[in-house]
């Protein structure tokens, strides 16, 4: 079957290099990086962006991943992940994290936009908003003259990267239930809005948004360890056949949150998704459109 992976990060040199910036302005940039990948064995990325996206391809054909969404993580790799996409070719397909509190949000997203990114990602949970904020009412409006997607990350976050340079945790859960973007969702009919990780935590709300708002898509993507902190005792196979009953199969993307080297492409996620949908009893069909189908039709591929 054909794969595309709709949730990724390209992790660039210029993303290393901002959070180390966001932790001390005056570090050595070298020198905590190279403690870094000496603590953890995670590989930093070549600064020359040619090299970084020829890797990521080279992942992409060893496991036969025809495309993928992927992520500038942070503003300042934007223009990186501008370049990458531009240079391999159309499979790779970008979506950039926009702070929608800043001034100059909008225009970012506009200037975005003219780089080929084709979907924005918003944290309320990291950036301290709910999503029906009035003040991101110009934002939608751009996304939806672009015709971009928008990821809106709600529940548990964790953002190991961070963690493992000492950066403080600034996530608040107040702003983390997928129900705040019923209105939003019923204002921009034609906006497709993701939900990654079914929720990550907000499984009963994530549906119940899914059953009201048609436009509302989830992603399949990470390990989904949020699964530890149900009441319930659910297995991965029970998710994937409740989000199809609510959702059906044409609003599931498929992800796997690949990001760092040496461990590249996550196919041991794919792989254990690809057990669960088989537990779950989906057809080849709807496999089909989770896999590939959805996220192509999304973004007009």
């Amino acid at each position: 079957m054909e794969i595309f992976d709709s949730h990724t990060h390209f992790f660039s040199y210029a993303f290393f290099k901002a959070l180390v910036a966001q932790k001390d302005p005056r570090a050595e940039v070298a020198s905590v990086l190279g403690g870094l990948a000496q603590k953890t064995g995670i590989e930093i990325p070549d600064q020359d962006i040619k090299l970084h996206t020829k890797k990521w391809l080279a992942e992409m054909d060893q496991h036969q991943i025809k495309n993928m969404v992927t992520f500038a993580s942070l503003p300042q790799e934007m223009e990186t992940v501008a370049e990458a996409v531009q240079s391999a070719g159309g499979r790779l397909v970008g979506f950039t994290l926009v702070n929608p509190l800043l001034p100059e949000a909008k225009n970012f997203v506009k200037y975005a936009a003219g780089q080929g990114f084709r979907g924005i990602l918003l944290f309320p949970v990291m950036h301290g908003y709910h999503i029906y904020d009035e003040r991101l009412e110009p934002i939608f409006r751009v996304v939806q003259e672009e015709q971009m997607a928008v990821l809106v990350h709600f529940g548990l976050l964790q953002v190991k990267l961070r963690d493992l340079l000492g950066l403080p945790r600034p996530y608040d859960l107040r702003y983390g239930n997928p129900l705040d973007l019923q209105s939003v969702a019923n204002r921009f009919p034609k906006v497709n809005l993701i939900i990654p990780h079914f929720g990550c935590g907000f499984f009963r709300e994530t549906l119940m948004l899914g059953s009201q708002c048609e436009n509302v898509v989830v992603d399949t993507s990470s390990s989904n360890n949020w699964l530890e902190t149900q009441p319930e005792r659910l297995t991965l196979a029970d998710i994937f056949l409740r989000v199809l009953n609510v959702f059906g199969a044409q609003r599931i993307l498929f992800g796997t949150d690949s990001g760092t080297f040496p461990r590249g492409w996550r196919k041991d996620i794919f792989e254990e998704q690809q057990r669960a949908m088989r537990e779950a009893g989906l057809s080849e069909e709807d496999q089909r459109f989770i896999l590939a189908g959805n996220i192509k039709r999304i973004l007009k591929i």
